[in-house]
């Protein structure tokens, strides 16, 4: 039964992540997460940067709580790693923690709340691209390729004599 289960949740998490890249980021890390904000019939991106002060990966549950200052108030906001209304999400800054939850944050103020920043180089992402999706990227170059080929062994003379645009 949980297999059946874990292969569906897999299914979905594929689906999900078919057009979107996922980095790899940890608590303590400044990320930057856009969201597509739906206002009647209108929608716009609207970015929300803050400190990974959690981490949840629960499978297609998973989520992360982002804190950010604004106006002198905390803000805090939980998002799910792969609802469809985050558009992207951008590891700004690199944090060196040593805990998974830094709620102890919510208590500090200015200097006292900083962290500080660690060089972990360069990490793969979590979710990338499908690959699926990248396969038929190659496929559609190269089919393109032949075809501009073509196109520029022909010489101009014959350019102009095409019968799908009248002659002025």
């Amino acid at each position: 039964m949980t297999n059946l289960l874990q292969k569906f949740e897999k299914k979905q998490i594929d689906k999900l992540t078919l057009n979107k890249r996922i980095p790899t980021f940890r608590p303590g890390d400044t990320v930057k997460v856009t969201l597509k904000i739906v206002e009647g019939e209108k929608s716009r991106l609207q970015s929300y940067e803050g400190v990974c002060i959690a981490r949840k990966n629960n499978s297609i549950n998973s989520k992360f709580t982002v804190r950010k200052m604004s106006h002198g108030e905390g803000v805090e906001r939980v998002f799910s790693l792969f609802s469809p209304n985050i558009d992207s999400i951008e590891v700004v800054r690199k944090g060196a923690v040593k805990r998974a939850k830094l709620y102890y944050l919510r208590d500090r103020t200015g200097k006292r709340a900083r962290i500080g920043d660690r060089d972990r180089g360069e990490e793969a992402d979590q979710y990338e691209l499908s690959e699926l999706v990248e396969s038929q990227a190659k496929e559609i170059e190269v089919e393109a390729a032949p075809a501009e080929e073509q196109k520029s062994e022909s010489p101009a003379s014959k350019a102009e004599n095409t019968e799908d645009e009248p002659k002025q």
